[in-house]
């Protein structure tokens, strides 16, 4: 099973990158700043960005379907976020913010053939998810394709980011783990240092109080690293996450898929060698 769904952790490996340096560009700064976010930190524009395709949503939502995120995090950014700017106005800067941050990161590759058909492509694999159920996916999915084709990249994974994202909940809550026992889990699986973590808003004894929770399951040890139990449970997330991702990627077929691949090839690592990504992240990409 796991080689048969090594193309869909794949086709994430290269993906993630190119969405999530969004959230790392100065690019995107600037326009969260000029909707009158504060920019000491990443999080009131995170929080914006990420939450506008969902409407004004309350923080119950936010936390719900963010899930990673302590509520009380959550809570300072949603909804008095959406007294800087309504949600419309942050998914119009949001555009501007990938168009540039693109035309920055990628350069003149923006207006290439390779990048309109790695577009087409993953557009393809986008329309083709099935958002039943997963709210975000459903959300980024129900927006108005945009016209340039770097543009309908970044969206297009962004759609197929939260909808692996949307079946990784769903296979955390079939798993038995709350938010704050899904990072635990993860970090005791050696996914990233705990610190790293701690960057979801967590306290302290809200950590060890879930690794408590997880040792009475004998899912971790006294160390808080994940038994044998644990390292299951923990690759058994990951096997279902990945079997909720395949949809996509077995409408777009082994040739559009492979293609894609070669084509995403160099815009990867541009992102991963611009510096703005962290080396550590709470996703494990390639840990687990």
């Amino acid at each position: 099973m796991a080689d048969e769904l090594g193309h869909v952790r794949q086709m994430w490996h290269l993906l993630e990158p190119l969405h999530a340096v969004f959230y790392y560009a100065p690019e995107v700064s600037e326009e969260a700043a000029a909707l009158g976010y504060a920019t000491d930190e990443r999080w009131p524009g995170y929080f914006a960005w990420r939450a506008s395709p969902l409407g004004a949503a309350d923080a119950d939502r936010v936390a719900a379907v963010f899930h990673s995120f302590s509520p009380a995090m959550v809570g300072v950014h949603i909804p008095a976020g959406w007294s800087v700017a309504a949600p419309e106005a942050v998914l119009a800067a949001r555009t501007r913010a990938v168009g540039r941050a693109y035309r920055t990161l990628f350069g003149d590759r923006v207006e290439g053939a390779e990048v309109a058909e790695a577009a087409s492509l993953a557009r393809r694999a986008a329309e083709a998810a099935d958002v039943t159920g997963r709210p975000l996916a459903a959300a980024n999915a129900a927006l108005p394709w945009p016209e340039e084709p770097h543009l309908v990249l970044w969206q297009a994974a962004t759609v197929l980011r939260e909808h692996r994202g949307d079946g990784h909940v769903a296979a955390l809550v079939a798993a038995g783990l709350d938010p704050v026992e899904s990072l635990v889990s993860f970090a005791a699986v050696g996914a990233a240092p705990p610190a790293v973590f701690a960057s979801r808003g967590w306290s302290t004894a809200e950590w060890e109080a879930a690794r408590s929770r997880l040792a009475a399951r004998g899912l971790v040890d006294g160390d808080g690293v994940a038994t044998q139990d644990g390292r299951a449970l923990r690759a058994e997330v990951e096997r279902r996450t990945d079997e909720a991702a395949a949809g996509p990627w077995a409408a777009l077929g082994t040739d559009g898929r492979e293609r894609l691949v070669e084509l995403l090839g160099p815009l990867w690592l541009e992102a991963i060698g611009s510096g703005l990504l962290p080396s550590e992240t709470t996703l494990g990409i390639g840990k687990v």
